[in-house]
C-alpha cells in the first residue's frame, strides 16, 4: 500500500476525532453538517480504496471504516460520534421532548435504556451544542435513506426483465429455496436461542437472511472474468428474482412489526399488495412511460432522461410508502420500468450513467453511515454474540442449499454466488431499526453477519472457478 495512501488515513483519522467536536459551535449550523459529509465522504473513499488493494468489495471498506470510527470515537468522547452512533434512537429523542415538553437529557433517560451510553448521550445533548449534533444526525439520516431509494433505482435499471423471463426454471428455483429456507432456519434460530422474543421480531431476522446481494455478487463474477459461464448467469437471475421476493417479504415483516400483531389475513393482505403494486406498477408503467417520454421529449427539456428518471423513482417510491409498502419496492419497480427503453428513446448518456456519479457520492455514505451504529461493545454479550455466530452460520448453510436448485455441475458455485447479503442485509437490517424491531445488540450481529457472508463469497467462488472448468449449458 502506497505512502500517500497511509499518510492521508492518518491525518483523516486524527481530524475525524478532533475537527466536528469544535466545528459543533460554528454560528452558521451547515458547518457540522458539512464537515461531517467531507469525513463520511473521504472515510467511505479510503474505505473502499484498501478494500480494492485487498481485492474484496469496497462495501466492505465502507463498512469497517464506519464501526472504527463509531467505536473509536465513542471511546475517545467525541460528542458528536456518541450521539451519531444511537442511530435511530436520536429521532426518537427529539419528537419525545418535542411532544412531552420535556428537555433533551429528560428525554434520553425516557428513551434509552440506563447505562454509561445513555449517560454520555445525555451529556452531549445537555451542552450548548446540543441541537447542533440533533441537526447533523437528522440531515446524516436523511441523506441515508435517500441513498437507499438511489442504489435501489440503481439495482432496478441493472434488472431486465426479458433476461429474467430467459434464465428459466432453474434460477426461479434456487430464488424460492434462498428465501424459503433461510427464513425457517433463521426463525428456528430465534425460537431456540430468544424463545421469549415477539413473532415480529423473529420474522424480520428471518427476513433478512433472505437477502442476497445481486450488487456484490455481479461485481464479484466481473472481477473474477467469469460473468459468461452458465453458472454465472443462474446466480445472477436467482439473485435478481430473489431480491424481488425479498423485497416482498420486507414489505410483509416490516408491516407485521409495525402493526403488532400476525394473522394469516394480515400476510395474505400484505402479500396482495406488495405483488399487486409490483405487477400494477410494471404494466402501467411499462405502456405509459414511453409515451409520456416522447411527448416530454419534444418539449425542449434539459436534462429531461435525468430530471424525469430521478422524479419517476422518487414518486413510484412515495406512491410504494402510501401503499403501505417500504418505499425501496417503489424505487426498484421505477428502475426496472425505465430500463433499456429510457436511453434508447433519449439520445445521449444512459440514465445509469448519468446516476453514476450520485451513487457514487452518496450510497457509499449509507454504509459507513450503518457501520457507525455498530456498538462494539454489544457483541461482548455472551448471548448477543451466539446468536450472531448462529445466524451467520444458517445464513450460510441457507444460501448453499439453494444451489441445489441449479443443474448437477452448477449446484456449489451457484449456492456460493448467493451467500453475500451486502447492501440488501443491510438495507433491512436498518429499516428494522428504525422501526424499533431489531436492537442494538442484534443490529450489531447482523452487520457482523453480512461482512462474513459478503466477504467469503469473493474467496470460494475465486476457488471454485479455479478447481473446475464451465460446465455445459443447462438444458
Amino acid at each position: 500500500m502506497d505512502e500517500t495512501f497511509l499518510f492521508a488515513a492518518r491525518h483523516l483519522a486524527a481530524a475525524f476525532l478532533a475537527l466536528p467536536e469544535a466545528a459543533a459551535g460554528h454560528s452558521d449550523p451547515i458547518i457540522p453538517i458539512l464537515l461531517t459529509l467531507v469525513f463520511l465522504t473521504l472515510g467511505a473513499a479510503f474505505g473502499g480504496r484498501l478494500m480494492g488493494w485487498l481485492k474484496q468489495p469496497a462495501v466492505l471498506g465502507e463498512l469497517l471504516l464506519g464501526i472504527a470510527a463509531g467505536n473509536l470515537g465513542y471511546m475517545f468522547g467525541n460528542r458528536v460520534v456518541t450521539v451519531l452512533r444511537e442511530g435511530d434512537s436520536v429521532r426518537r429523542i427529539a419528537e419525545h421532548a418535542l411532544t412531552n415538553n420535556v428537555n433533551l437529557p429528560q428525554a434520553v433517560q425516557a428513551i434509552l435504556p440506563a447505562g454509561e451510553s445513555a449517560a454520555r448521550v445525555a451529556a452531549a445533548l445537555a451542552g450548548p451544542h446540543g441541537l447542533s449534533y440533533i441537526s447533523v444526525y437528522s440531515f446524516v439520516d436523511l441523506l441515508s435513506r435517500l441513498a437507499i431509494l438511489v442504489l435501489l433505482f440503481m439495482v432496478g435499471l441493472e434488472t431486465n426483465l426479458g433476461e429474467m423471463r430467459r434464465v428459466g426454471r432453474s434460477a426461479l428455483q434456487v430464488a424460492v429455496i434462498g428465501i424459503v429456507l433461510p427464513m425457517l432456519l433463521g426463525l428456528g434460530v430465534m425460537w431456540l436461542l430468544q424463545p421469549s422474543s415477539f413473532i415480529a421480531r423473529d420474522l424480520f431476522v428471518g427476513g433478512i437472511l433472505t437477502a442476497t446481494s445481486v450488487g456484490i455478487t455481479a461485481r464479484v463474477l466481473r472481477d473474477l472474468g467469469q460473468e459468461r459461464r452458465d453458472e454465472s448467469r443462474i446466480i445472477l437471475g436467482a439473485a435478481v428474482i430473489d431480491d424481488v421476493l425479498s423485497l416482498i417479504v420486507l414489505a410483509i415483516v416490516s408491516g407485521l412489526a409495525v402493526s403488532g400483531s400476525v394473522s394469516l389475513l394480515g400476510i395474505s393482505l400484505i402479500s396482495f399488495k406488495a405483488a399487486a403494486f409490483l405487477a400494477g406498477s410494471l404494466s402501467i408503467g411499462i405502456w405509459l412511460t414511453p409515451r409520456l417520454v416522447r411527448r416530454l421529449a419534444g418539449a425542449g427539456i434539459q436534462n429531461l432522461k435525468l430530471l424525469f428518471g430521478w422524479s419517476f423513482a422518487f414518486f413510484l417510491a412515495w406512491l410504494a410508502d402510501r401503499s403501505g409498502l417500504a418505499a425501496i419496492v417503489g424505487a426498484f419497480a421505477a428502475g426496472m420500468i425505465l430500463n433499456d427503453f429510457f436511453d434508447r428513446e433519449l439520445e445521449g448518456l444512459s440514465l445509469r450513467a448519468l446516476l453514476s456519479p450520485v451513487e457514487s457520492l452518496i450510497v457509499p455514505l449509507f454504509f459507513v453511515w450503518m457501520g457507525l451504529q455498530v456498538k462494539l461493545e454489544s457483541l461482548f454479550d455472551a448471548k448477543v454474540l451466539l446468536i450472531g455466530s448462529a445466524l451467520t452460520v444458517v445464513a450460510i448453510i441457507g444460501k448453499l442449499a439453494a444451489g441445489l436448485g441449479s443443474p448437477k455441475g452448477h449446484r456449489l458455485a451457484v449456492g456460493i454466488g448467493m451467500i453475500p447479503r451486502g447492501e440488501v442485509g443491510l438495507i433491512f437490517a436498518g429499516i428494522g431499526k428504525s422501526i424499533g424491531v431489531v436492537d442494538d445488540g442484534l443490529f450489531s450481529a447482523v452487520v457482523v453477519l453480512v461482512m462474513v457472508t459478503t466477504l467469503l463469497a469473493p474467496v470460494l467462488l475465486r476457488w471454485v472457478f479455479a478447481e473446475k472448468p464451465a460446465a455445459p449449458a443447462p438444458a
